[in-house]
């Protein structure tokens, strides 16, 4: 049983009345995360759908302190978050950083990397929705295959999403974990015990997009638990190198049963156009992804 189940503040951090879509998973996912990081936090967020979020200046619907910062900066702009509170004796304050794919796999990788190499002290938080969604759907290269997008109007992607997560532990972090919005206790645990981690501790949130992947908002947490009883997404957590199952990934791992990848595609307009030998390379992936998974967990 999680740790936490009992212990969710009752505090609310975002406030009802925002401006995110409906049906957001993005919004789902940040209630608990921002419940979990609670006081002695500031964040840092780059032009995306969470500035949305937060609102017009001078008003704001999350009642945490957040510096906007430019696209490829954020975690510069945590890095220099980090001095300024080391320069001021202000140690116990966590610095937390909210990209969304394009700000992270993308435009911002470089100074996500420099920052994971020093192993700088925060936690950057990447909210993957797959796609430039804030823009109108633009492809990312988070963005799976198959699925259609504003640049990929016509023959959709025809690549692979990046393993960003691969990518990340490469770097050695002391902390890194996958979360998700249909599963909200297991994504509380684990920003809770990432704000007690010293380091850069890398999350990645899937968050379903109703108008960018094309069901209807009501369905968004039926989407994401699709995503993990097809493997398509996985919860983990890989902790000082050591890599083990979370959550509902942890169940199926144990009963060896997924779901076919098609059960996840077909309730999205997005992949009204991918060909069956795309379905068949995204299951084939699915498949290689989920035994390097087990063969980690097996140690």
């Amino acid at each position: 049983m999680p740790e936490n189940l009992f212990k969710v503040k009752k505090e609310e951090y975002m406030l009802p009345g925002n401006r995110a879509c409906q049906g957001c998973g993005l919004s789902l996912a940040y209630r608990y995360a921002t419940k979990a990081l609670h006081q002695k936090t500031i964040l840092t967020i780059p032009a995306s759908c969470l500035t949305v979020l937060h609102g017009l200046y001078p008003t704001t619907s999350v009642m945490i302190p957040c510096l906007n910062c430019t696209f490829a900066s954020t975690a510069a702009s945590a890095a220099g978050l980090v001095a300024g509170l080391a320069a001021t004796g202000q140690t116990d304050t966590t610095v937390v950083a909210f990209a969304g794919d394009g700000g992270t796999y993308d435009i911002g990788i470089q100074a996500l990397s420099g920052a994971a190499e020093r192993g700088t002290d925060f936690i950057f938080a990447c909210y993957d929705n797959e796609g430039y969604m804030n823009t109108g759907t633009q492809r990312s290269s988070a963005t799976p295959l198959g699925a259609l997008t504003t640049t990929t109007p016509i023959l959709t992607k025809v690549q692979h999403k990046k393993d960003m997560l691969k990518i990340m532990e490469a770097h050695h972090l002391p902390y890194i974990a996958t979360t998700s919005p249909a599963y909200p206790i297991d994504l509380y645990d684990k920003f809770v015990k990432a704000k007690r981690i010293v380091g850069t501790r890398y999350l990645q949130i899937q968050a379903p997009c109703p108008p960018g992947w094309g069901y209807p908002p009501r369905d968004t947490v039926k989407i994401a638990r699709l995503a993990i009883e097809t493997g398509i997404f996985v919860l983990f957590e890989i902790e000082d190198g050591k890599f083990h199952f979370t959550s509902r990934s942890k169940t199926i791992a144990q009963r060896g049963r997924r779901l076919p990848v098609v059960n996840y595609l077909e309730k999205q307009e997005r992949f009204q156009k991918m060909s069956m030998d795309q379905i068949e390379s995204l299951q084939k992936m699915v498949d290689s992804k989920w035994q390097e998974y087990q063969k980690k967990a097996e140690g």
